[in-house]
């Protein structure tokens, strides 16, 4: 055989050259099955318990936490970090090639296990679960354009109508907003409150007994007289709306019929869950949000979509929106305690 090729040179040329068209033309057609997985998949695990420390937060929630994930399968390693303001992150990491949605479930199982040992703050608040890069994909900022709206609103509009919206894009893993939803505000006033001789927990308790949604009923049901025949069902407002409706709260009833309201020892105002951080772009009240990616999800085709979401929002709500890095200033709540 190689000698038949090398008494036809040119034999051997046109056969070399339909090889080469050939491979040319079956190139595009190749199916790319997968691309190889490079970094390994993370599992996040976020608790909240407001007023610890985080020595208190350690031995309480992610020390707790952490015994029970040394046990997940293919886990390489975990890291933990708590602040000031009480809360922690628990970042699992898995070999490459595992399955994110398998590792959270496994982790999810392990949580279940040790949840009812975690204290009652914590699991009223709720741990979270999230499957993410840890790295951010983009940052968008939002601001209003006639500078109508504060901060407070914004992050709260953010909390409410945005940050939804954008977990429901394919490739979106985590979106983690720099601001609070609005919150009813209890600041307490210590030297008013050990005169009348209360404690923090006498106002939490009056606030959870005076503060209930509850189901009325109906009247007209049965058991009845007989012949009722129309049922009207009753509506009750149990929970409290306004700043003067909590001020109102009772907190001790004295013999001589004087008592004692939550507007005595603090103030009340509606204001934002959370004041951890400030935002301001070109010196105007903002907020923003941090969108980070799923593992294996595309990047380029991710940031297209949360672009084309988010000027669907902004022109909806009359709102400017950037993706620009933003500084965020980390500040400390200053005044009265606040419950």
């Amino acid at each position: 055989m190689p000698r038949f090729f090398i008494d036809r040179p040119i034999f051997a040329w046109v056969v070399a050259l339909f090889i080469i068209l050939l491979g040319l033309i079956a190139i595009p057609q190749l199916p790319i099955a997968r691309y190889p997985t490079v970094a390994p998949p993370t599992v996040s695990i976020y608790a909240t318990y407001p007023g610890a420390t985080p020595r208190t937060m350690n031995d309480a929630v992610v020390g707790l936490i952490e015994r029970e994930l040394s046990s997940v399968r293919n886990l390489l390693y975990f890291e933990s970090s708590t602040d000031t303001s009480g809360a922690a992150e628990i970042r699992a990491t898995f070999k490459p090639g595992t399955n994110p949605e398998m590792a959270q479930v496994d982790v999810q199982n392990r949580i279940k296990a040790i949840e009812p040992r975690l204290p009652v703050v914590v699991r009223q608040n709720g741990l979270r679960l999230e499957s993410a890069a840890s790295s951010f994909l983009m940052i968008v900022g939002v601001k209003s354009v006639d500078g109508q709206f504060d901060e407070v609103a914004l992050s709260d509009y953010l909390a409410r109508n945005v940050v939804d919206e954008l977990r429901r894009i394919e490739g979106v893993g985590r979106v983690q907003l720099f601001g609070a939803e609005r919150a009813m505000r209890i600041w307490v006033d210590p030297a008013r409150l050990l005169s009348y001789k209360l404690s923090m927990s006498d106002l939490s308790d009056a606030v959870g007994r005076q503060n209930v949604q509850i189901a009325p009923g109906r009247v007209g049901g049965a058991p009845t007289v007989e012949g009722q025949r129309v049922t009207v069902p009753v509506t009750v407002q149990g929970q409290l709306r306004t700043p003067e409706e909590f001020a109102a709260i009772v907190l001790k009833a004295n013999p001589d019929g004087s008592k004692v309201v939550m507007g005595d020892v603090a103030r009340v105002e509606l204001g934002a869950q959370s004041y951890a951080e400030t935002i301001r772009e070109n010196g105007q009240p903002a907020s923003a949000l941090a969108v980070q990616l799923a593992p294996g999800a595309n990047a380029v085709r991710t940031a297209a979509a949360v672009h084309a979401r988010m000027a669907e929002l902004s022109r909806a709500s009359g709102l400017q929106h950037v993706t620009l890095p933003h500084k965020l200033v980390v500040r400390a709540s200053t005044g009265p305690a606040p419950i």
